[in-house]
C-alpha cells in the first residue's frame, strides 16, 4: 500500500495559500513561511546552518590537530621535506575529516528531534522542513567525502545510521541517494553506478514525500531513476538509465526493459 496521504476534496489544500490551516503556535509559524517565504526559511533553518558548521567542525579537529603537529614537528627541517610532511598532512587531515563526518553526521540527524515523514502539501510548511534538514545532513557528507567510500562498506554503514533500512549483502554503488530515512532495500539488492533514488517529487505545486521500497535480490542499473512512492518487487531488475516513475509498482522478477529474449538477441544478431 502506498505511504502518500492522500487529500480528498474536503482536505485538499491551496499550496498557494498565505494562510495556514493549522491552529495556535503552529499555524502561526506556517503562515509566516508562507507569507515571508526566503526570509522565513532562512530563519527556519539557522539551526541548520549552525549544527552544520558545528558538525564540521568536529569533524575537521582530529585533521587540524595532525597538521598542527607536523607543523611543529618538522619546521626545523629542510624545506623540501618540512613542505612534503605539510602535504602529506593536510590531506591525511582530509581522511580523518572524511572518516569522522561520517559518524558526526548521524549523530546529529539521530539526536534532531523531529524526523522526515510521509507527506503531501506545500513546500512551505511546517512538515517540509525536516525534510530539508534531514537531506541537507546527508548532502554535506555526499559532496565533500561520501564518494571517495563508495562502494565500501562505509557509504552503507552511513545510510544505516540515516535512517535507511539496507538488508544484508547488498551493494550500493553511488552517492545520489535523497531521503535515507524514508527508503527500504532488503538482502542481495545491487545499486549500479550513479543510480538516482529519492523519496520525493513534485506534482502541481505539491512536495509529495512517499516511501520507496526495493525488495530482495533487486538489480538496478547503471543512472536508473527510482522516485518516490514505488515499490520495486523481489528479484525485478531496472534497466540503465530507466526512470521508475512515482506510484510504479514493479513485479517480482520483472525483467529490465533494456534486456531482450535469448531469442530475440540472436535475430538481432
Amino acid at each position: 500500500m502506498s505511504d502518500t496521504p492522500k487529500a480528498t476534496k474536503s482536505t485538499i489544500e491551496n499550496v498557494y495559500s498565505k494562510s495556514s490551516s493549522k491552529k495556535g503556535t503552529s499555524g502561526f509559524f506556517e503562515m509566516l513561511l508562507r507569507r515571508f517565504r526566503v526570509g522565513s526559511f532562512i530563519f527556519a533553518l539557522t539551526p541548520l546552518y549552525l549544527i552544520s558548521v558545528l558538525a564540521m567542525g568536529i569533524a575537521a579537529t582530529p585533521g587540524i590537530y595532525l597538521f598542527s603537529y607536523l607543523f611543529e614537528a618538522t619546521k626545523d627541517w629542510p624545506q623540501f621535506f618540512h613542505f612534503l610532511s605539510l602535504g602529506v598532512g593536510f590531506f591525511g587531515a582530509y581522511l580523518l575529516y572524511g572518516i569522522s563526518i561520517l559518524f558526526v553526521i548521524p549523530f546529529f540527524n539521530w539526536i534532531l528531534p523531529f524526523k522526515p515523514k510521509p507527506f503531501r502539501g506545500s513546500y512551505f510548511s511546517l512538515q517540509s522542513v525536516p525534510w530539508y534538514i534531514h537531506n541537507a545532513l546527508t548532502y554535506i557528507v555526499r559532496y565533500t567525502f561520501l564518494e571517495f567510500v563508495t562502494p565500501t562498506p562505509l557509504n552503507t554503514l552511513f545510510y544505516k545510521m540515516m535512517g535507511m533500512k539496507i538488508g544484508k549483502g547488498t551493494q550500493i554503488n553511488t552517492t545520489n541517494i535523497s531521503d535515507p530515512a524514508l527508503i527500504e532495500i532488503g538482502d542481495f539488492v545491487t545499486i549500479g553506478g550513479s543510480a538516482h533514488i529519492f523519496a520525493h517529487y513534485g506534482q502541481k505545486g505539491y512536495l509529495v514525500l512517499s516511501k520507496v521500497k526495493i525488495e530482495n535480490g533487486v538489480n538496478v542499473g547503471i543512472k536508473a531513476t527510482i522516485m518516490g512512492d514505488t515499490v520495486v518487487g523481489a528479484g525485478a531488475m531496472i534497466g540503465p538509465h530507466e526512470v521508475i516513475l512515482p506510484k510504479s509498482r514493479i513485479p517480482a522478477k520483472r525483467k529490465s526493459k533494456k534486456t531482450q529474449p535469448d531469442g530475440e538477441a540472436k535475430k538481432a544478431g
